[in-house]
């Protein structure tokens, strides 16, 4: 029997999946979670075989708890289900190890079998998302995604300086060169184009 955990803050949808999958002959639902903090603790606590992740998640989102699992050695193996094909957000999904990564509008069966296939330790991507990753690559460096999520979050130059002891005229210069790579006229819409593509 496959173990599962669902994590989805859409309560119908969470409450749609956990009833349909359970009608699999060889799948059992062991428990759900509606934000991100609360599936992490459950996940560390039930360990299911399978965990169903939606990304856009209260507290933790689901990138965030399946970064957290891999780095705790967490067995559970996680898939995302997501209605988003930003190609930031597949890069960032790959780096955490996740086992799959869907769309949210597929079919049940495919899901299943999808899960099953991740069992066998097979990895599952929908080819519309490695598509997308193939024409658009994150053009920024870790360095530079890490000045501009400050930046996003309101932070002064002289702030970032002092949270990452580089000094003004280096951030300053990560600055130009973030916004002349995306096309921006301002760190601003830099934050917000990155943001889009889940870049950042």
């Amino acid at each position: 029997m496959i173990r599962i955990f669902i994590a989805e803050d859409q309560r119908m949808l969470l409450s749609a999946l956990g009833s349909l999958l359970d009608m699999e002959e060889d799948m059992e639902v062991i428990g759900q979670a509606v934000n991100g903090e609360e599936a992490l603790s459950a996940i560390l606590k039930l360990k299911p075989d399978v965990c169903l992740m939606d990304i856009e998640m209260p507290i933790l989102s689901g990138l965030d708890v399946a970064a957290e699992l891999t780095k705790r050695g967490s067995l559970t193996k996680v898939i995302i289900l997501t209605t988003f094909a930003r190609p930031g957000y597949f890069e960032r999904a790959v780096k955490s190890g996740v086992h799959g990564y869907l769309l949210k509008d597929g079919e049940i069966s495919e899901l299943a079998d999808a899960i099953r296939k991740c069992m066998k330790g097979k990895r599952i991507f929908s080819p519309e998302l490695t598509f997308d990753v193939i024409r658009e690559e994150n053009p920024l460096t870790e360095r530079e995604q890490e000045i501009l999520r400050l930046a996003a979050l309101g932070k002064t130059t002289k702030e970032i300086t002092e949270a990452l002891f580089l000094s003004s005229g280096t951030v300053r210069n990560y600055i130009s060169e973030i916004i002349h790579k995306l096309g921006a006229k301002n760190r601003t819409e830099a934050a917000s184009i990155a943001e889009t593509k889940g870049w950042i």
